[in-house]
């Protein structure tokens, strides 16, 4: 078979042959250069321990010291060139500090093996990230405490299945996400303490013989401790599942409230108005705004739950240690990490910008006889009705109302009495909704001194 032959079977993408493919199939060069920062300081921090313990002297440190700094330079200006015959960040990173500084870049890989180095690289940029996370989840709720505060006693109506259900407040509500977004705080804070163990050291599989000190480079790079099994470090991806299951969490409550704001700023409901900044307009349409960017946001759960789903397919399979399978690890953490960072920023620009429409909240508050509940309660704790025998009674009042055409508080109490002859006039002092909520006492209730109760608490926690 010619060579001619051979490439055509190969495909015209791969002019080379089997070699361009193979050169295609494994180089990360053209992902993994974004743990250029990480990778340079996990080398640096090896660099010095292995002069401390005497396994390389003071002026080889030295040198590889100002060298890869020289190299973190050129790649931050962008003067840097990756190659793809390199494969890999480290790789480069290795070969150019050869370059620069001579035989002393041979001896920085002593003790090490990309194994463990690249583990540390993505254990360190997967840190940043949720640091990152946790920044922007406190000024997401910040921003919802600030919308709780100044509509604490802003009545709306709360729903199930999309139906009006109970009166509540514009404070509630937004408390309510304060504590979905909360968990995700938790869970990100969580789940940096348990992967905050380094790799460095590990070596291939098996560590080294070199008296190296992983304590000291585990401590210079901000680790707690240095992982305790060399075979679980090198092959433990646990801490990119993690990230990628709280993100995954995190983008599902982002979304529920992104829904939200979609609903809420339609015509038909008119219960918050967006910012122009998260708005776009209408090609054809000169009347329409469209909430855009909690569209986008509510998309972008895909990709994250995607990522998510990819990465436990990578690993559910692999013996230990290393297999090459991980590789296919960082794209899809790099591509959750952008679109969850977007994500969160985009959703804090939105609640900071919004605006509440208290007038249409108050008003849609009352419809949908929102005060059947309350009616039924007072039924059980003034006139000592079984609640099942309330909750009769109550729904033939709702159907007399609906048939009317008004709602509970408009019909008379002689309407009420024709139902259940005991009915008193006291029963509206709970129909009305702003007495509905404020009757809402029990902790972690809608009523407004107990949505205060719980803005004060998450501000002092923050």
């Amino acid at each position: 078979m010619t060579d001619q032959s051979s490439n055509q079977m190969w495909g015209g993408r791969f002019a080379a042959g089997p070699d361009a493919i193979m050169e295609a199939i494994n180089a990360s060069i053209g992902f993994d250069q974004r743990m250029a920062a990480q990778d340079i300081a996990g080398s640096r921090a090896h660099a010095a321990m292995l002069a401390a313990t005497g396994v390389i002297s003071d002026s080889d440190a030295e040198a590889i010291r100002e060298g890869l700094l020289t190299v973190l330079s050129e790649i931050q200006s962008g003067e840097f060139q990756f190659s793809t015959a390199l494969e890999d960040i480290h790789m480069n990173v290795e070969a150019r500090l050869k370059e620069i500084i001579g035989e002393p870049a041979g001896r920085l890989h002593t003790g090490r093996s990309r194994n463990d180095q690249v583990a540390t690289d993505f254990k360190l940029w997967v840190r940043d990230q949720l640091d990152a996370a946790e920044s922007g989840l406190l000024a997401l709720i910040r921003a919802l405490l600030a919308q709780a505060e100044a509509g604490a006693d802003w009545v709306m109506p709360g729903f199930t299945h999309l139906q009006t259900a109970q009166p509540v407040t514009w404070g509630h509500h937004m408390m309510a996400y304060v504590e979905m977004f909360g968990r995700d705080l938790s869970r990100v804070r969580d789940a940096r303490t348990r992967m905050n163990e380094s790799p460095l050291g590990a070596a291939a599989l098996a560590g080294t013989s070199f008296p190296i000190d992983r304590h000291m480079t585990a401590e210079a790079l901000g680790f707690d401790r240095p992982a305790a099994n060399s075979l679980d470090a090198v092959s433990d991806r646990d801490f990119a599942l993690e990230f990628l299951s709280t993100a995954s969490i995190c983008a599902m409550h982002l979304s529920r409230f992104a829904e939200e704001l979609v609903i809420w700023s339609s015509a038909q409901f008119r219960f918050v108005s967006l910012s122009d900044r998260f708005s776009t307009g209408s090609s054809i349409m000169p009347q329409k705004k469209n909430p855009d960017a909690a569209e986008l946001i509510r998309a972008k759960v895909g990709r994250i739950y995607g990522a998510n789903t990819g990465l436990m397919m990578v690993m559910k399979g692999l013996p230990l240690t290393y297999s090459k399978d991980m590789q296919e690890d960082k794209e899809q953490v790099f591509d959750a990490a952008d679109n969850w960072m977007l994500a969160l920023a985009a959703m804090e620009g939105m609640v900071k910008d919004m605006t509440a429409n208290r007038e249409s909240l108050a008003a849609a508050a009352g419809s949908g006889f929102s005060t059947a509940t309350d009616l039924a309660d007072w039924l059980v704790r003034v006139l000592g009705l079984p609640f099942r025998d309330a909750h009769h009674v109550t729904g033939s009042l709702v159907a007399m109302a609906e048939s009317k055409g008004c709602d509970l508080p408009d019909l008379t109490l002689d309407d009420m009495q024709s139902v259940h002859a005991d009915i008193t006039q006291d029963v509206y002092s709970v129909l009305g909704v702003q007495n509905s909520v404020n009757s809402r006492q029990s902790y972690g209730g809608t009523a407004p001194d107990q949505v205060r109760i719980q803005i004060e608490r998450w501000k002092a926690n923050l």
